[in-house]
């Protein structure tokens, strides 16, 4: 498929890039552990004092933990950087360069930037994940496992799809990188579960910024909470702001003049 080609030749180009600067394995690796210090550090002083958190049990949270470590490094590997790149292309003229070539305009802007370093917090994602089953004594059925791969995809899809529509404001306004920005300060709300927070942020957590599809609700297929109404809701939420951001993506290309004018 010519998903994976591209998706696979822009990986190559940025790997030969990253790796030119070396130091910045380095620094994402720092990153990534103080982060991962500041969240199980929060969990070990809150458990000290409670068995339940939002009727949520330690080892529960951290499956969650490990769900947001992984859903963010897949939003900071592909999604963040191309919707980033796709913002300045619109405002100084180069996205012609991508209009022109002979492949749909919104594949090739939404993998053309790749952070490669962003794979340190998938693979600590996964085995944060892994520890967390192993304490909580599960034994990952197929059922639960498709359940969780088709949660994590449909979260995957409502974010991609909720950057696409933030990012393709940028037709229309002058700066709005302000936007992207203030999502990620929101992301850090996804290391808790939703049912932890007031009815009005959790309805906003949900409906408005869509956090919860991203990380509460893969959490809860991993560790069998997951109701099939949740999970019919998550699939048809994806499939739903899939139509809609192409549509709005399409429309946005019809008002965008081009360096030239």
């Amino acid at each position: 498929m010519n998903f994976f080609r591209l998706l696979g030749a822009y990986f190559v180009v940025s790997f030969m890039g990253e790796v030119a600067y070396r130091v910045n394995f380095f620094v994402q690796l720092f990153q990534t552990f103080l982060n991962l210090v500041v969240s199980l550090g929060g969990l070990a002083v809150i458990f000290s004092y409670t068995d339940k958190l939002g009727g949520w049990g330690p080892q529960e949270i951290l499956a969650l933990v490990g769900v947001y470590f992984l859903v963010g490094g897949l939003i900071g590997l592909v999604i963040q950087p191309g919707m980033e790149a796709f913002i300045q292309s619109v405002r100084d003229g180069t996205l012609d360069f991508t209009l022109i070539r002979p492949e749909d305009s919104q594949l090739l802007v939404s993998i053309g930037s790749i952070d490669i370093w962003k794979l340190i917090d998938i693979l600590l994602g996964l085995g944060i994940m892994t520890w967390a089953l192993i304490g909580l004594g599960y034994t990952v059925g197929l059922m639960q496992a498709g359940m969780f791969v088709l949660t994590l995809a449909a979260g995957g899809v409502i974010i991609y799809c909720f950057f696409l529509i933030l990012a393709t404001l940028s037709f229309w306004f002058v700066r709005i990188e302000n936007i992207l920005v203030i999502f990620q300060s929101m992301y850090e709300a996804g290391r808790w579960p939703v049912s932890l927070y007031p009815a009005w942020l959790r309805y906003g957590l949900t409906f408005v910024v869509p956090i919860a599809f991203a990380t509460t609700i893969p959490a809860e297929a991993l560790t069998n909470r997951l109701n099939l109404q949740t999970l019919l809701g998550a699939v048809g939420a994806a499939l739903v702001l899939l139509v809609i951001s192409r549509v709005i993506w399409r429309v946005g290309l019809r008002h965008y003049s081009g360096a030239s004018a």
